[in-house]
């Protein structure tokens, strides 16, 4: 990314209430709730943001919507200006550095079986940096709208500038109304599937009609926006649905079983982060994931 006008410095004249105030509307979403952490009035915080873009030459907030989203120069920039006043705020007070907490993103079902591992552990072993987990209905949990410093997601993502490890892969599962037929069977296949209509999640889910084989793929398919509207889609015998198996233990429906999909390909679960610096707890978030991951193997 390039910041900066021609013949002037980039950065030349920002201070760091400039940073704080584009942090702080960075992480609240919108001038008002950023205005009321600052303890200054919106007209202030305003200002404030549109000097910073002025001085950087960048557009680094979507106004275009109610609820502010950063830019692809915003999201860059939210990881600098956060290590700047991490580094700021440490050299004035090196003894009690204000950790900001480390958010990590999910579109659903989180860290499946090992979520409550991963958050107890975390806080048992860095209680000085929160680790907040968020629900996110896109395909990159808020990845690319500079929402979180860490995403768990599911399925092959590609998205600029994200860089992503394979945890541990996962089996998929078949999702069916409680009292319809495939509800009676111990397990299913795809094919069992495809004579019922197929409701997807085209948002944030990972199944699309090509996980069947050509000639058996379903004659008819339900779209939906996210997994609350899947399950009640199910439910209400309007079709079946496929996902990773965390999803049952997750997400249960008193009208949705979910049974076992025996020939269906695994789904890796990935740990995404920005290639760029940011959060500085981010490698040992990492350590721990692979850490919970690897005990359970062996166990």
């Amino acid at each position: 990314m390039s910041i900066g006008r021609s013949g002037e410095s980039a950065g030349r004249g920002i201070e760091v209430r400039h940073l704080r105030a584009f942090l702080a509307v960075a992480d609240e979403g919108n001038v008002t709730r950023a205005a009321a952490r600052l303890r200054l009035t919106q007209p202030v915080v305003s200002r404030t943001l549109a000097a910073l873009e002025q001085r950087l030459g960048v557009r680094l907030v979507d106004r275009s919507t109610h609820h502010l989203a950063l830019t692809p120069e915003g999201v860059a920039f939210r990881d600098r200006a956060a290590a700047a006043i991490a580094a700021f705020d440490e050299a004035l007070d090196p003894g009690e550095l204000r950790h900001r907490p480390l958010r990590l993103g999910h579109a659903w079902s989180a860290f499946g079986p090992y979520t409550t591992p991963l958050l107890r552990r975390w806080q048992e072993r860095y209680p000085q940096t929160p680790l907040e987990l968020l629900r996110i209905d896109d395909r990159t949990a808020g990845h690319t709208r500079g929402e979180v410093d860490a995403a768990l997601l599911r399925g092959p993502v590609e998205a600029p500038g994200l860089v992503t490890e394979v945890l541990f892969e996962e089996d998929r599962v078949a999702a069916v109304a409680a009292d319809g037929p495939l509800a009676g069977h111990a397990t299913l296949t795809l094919a069992d599937l495809a004579g019922s209509a197929v409701v997807l999640n085209t948002v944030s889910g990972t199944t699309t009609v090509d996980l069947w084989p050509p000639d058996t793929r379903p004659a008819a398919t339900l779209t939906v926006a996210n997994t609350d509207d899947w399950l009640t889609a199910i439910a209400a015998g309007r079709g079946v649905g496929v996902s990773a198996a965390s999803t049952a233990g997750m997400h249960p429906h008193s009208g949705v079983v979910y049974r076992s999909l025996v020939d269906a390909p695994t789904v890796p679960v990935l740990l995404a982060r920005r290639d760029a610096p940011g959060h500085p707890a981010l490698p040992k978030l990492a350590a721990l994931a692979r850490e919970i991951v690897a005990r359970d193997a062996v166990e």
